[in-house]
């Protein structure tokens, strides 16, 4: 009798693989699609991105990404673009600028006023107006003032005085008087040297200036002696335009006062 042979059961499935394969696939499909996602760029952004930075390291970049130079950028866009860099004026330095500026136009109307009045001295050279950065200042030849090695003003003074004072007498600003001389030296019984002399001088102009109704807080008197000459002193001329009394009208009115800060050994500590 032939035995048969028992042929076991195997229920496993040999296509099995194919689901772990097909889920590994899914899964790695699923991995690419998300590292597309990340890695996408907005190209637009990008490019201003990429401008911005070049324009803050480099300078102006063109579309290829390569530095412009300054002799390649256009005239009209580098305006545009300094006009929409400039940062408006904080509301406070817009108000200082316009004081300023109101100021300085008030002070040129001064100017003029006093320059109409004096306007015969100013042909002769005897007087000279000019604006600077203090203030309007009056240059007055001290032969129109005083004698020859005095310091007390002469009559002849009163007049040219009285109309510097109306001129300026209503305006707020502070009045510097400035005593100057040549440099011949002077040796005296009243002047030890010039610089008394100057000093002196600018004294008279401010006592007299003060008896026609200008405030005492607004004057002020400074001798500088031959120390700021405006000529050459080796002619009679240039040392003659040397000797002359200067009238400062400065831009500070006299309301203003300087705001002290005391000082002592242990500051810097």
């Amino acid at each position: 009798m032939i035995r048969r042979k028992i042929i076991e059961d195997d229920d496993e499935n040999p296509e099995r693989w194919l689901v772990s394969y097909a889920d590994f696939i899914t899964l790695l499909f699923a991995f690419f699609v998300v590292m597309y996602a990340i890695s996408s760029i907005n190209k637009s952004k990008y490019d201003q991105l990429t401008n911005s930075m070049g324009s803050a390291f480099l300078g102006k970049i063109d579309t290829n990404g390569i530095p412009v130079t300054p002799s390649t950028k256009d005239p009209k866009q580098v305006n545009k673009q300094q006009q929409k860099a400039l940062l408006k004026p904080l509301p406070l330095t817009y108000l200082i600028s316009e004081k300023t500026r109101k100021e300085r136009e008030a002070m040129l109307a001064v100017g003029i006023n006093v320059s109409q009045k004096l306007s015969t001295l100013i042909g002769e050279q005897k007087v000279n107006i000019a604006q600077n950065s203090r203030g309007v200042r009056i240059d007055i030849n001290d032969s129109l003032l005083f004698e020859p090695g005095a310091a007390e003003l002469s009559p002849r003074a009163i007049p040219l005085m009285t109309q510097i004072a109306d001129s300026v007498k209503d305006s707020p600003y502070n009045l510097q008087i400035e005593g100057h001389t040549d440099n011949t030296p002077i040796h005296s019984d009243i002047f030890f040297s010039n610089w008394e002399l100057s000093a002196l001088r600018a004294s008279s102009v401010v006592r007299m200036l003060s008896t026609m109704n200008i405030k005492e807080n607004r004057l002020s008197a400074t001798g500088f002696g031959s120390t700021q000459p405006i000529s050459e002193n080796e002619t009679p001329a240039g040392r003659s335009k040397n000797r002359r009394v200067a009238i400062l009208i400065m831009y500070e009115s006299a309301s203003q006062t300087d705001d002290l800060m005391p000082i002592s050994s242990t500051s810097i500590n």
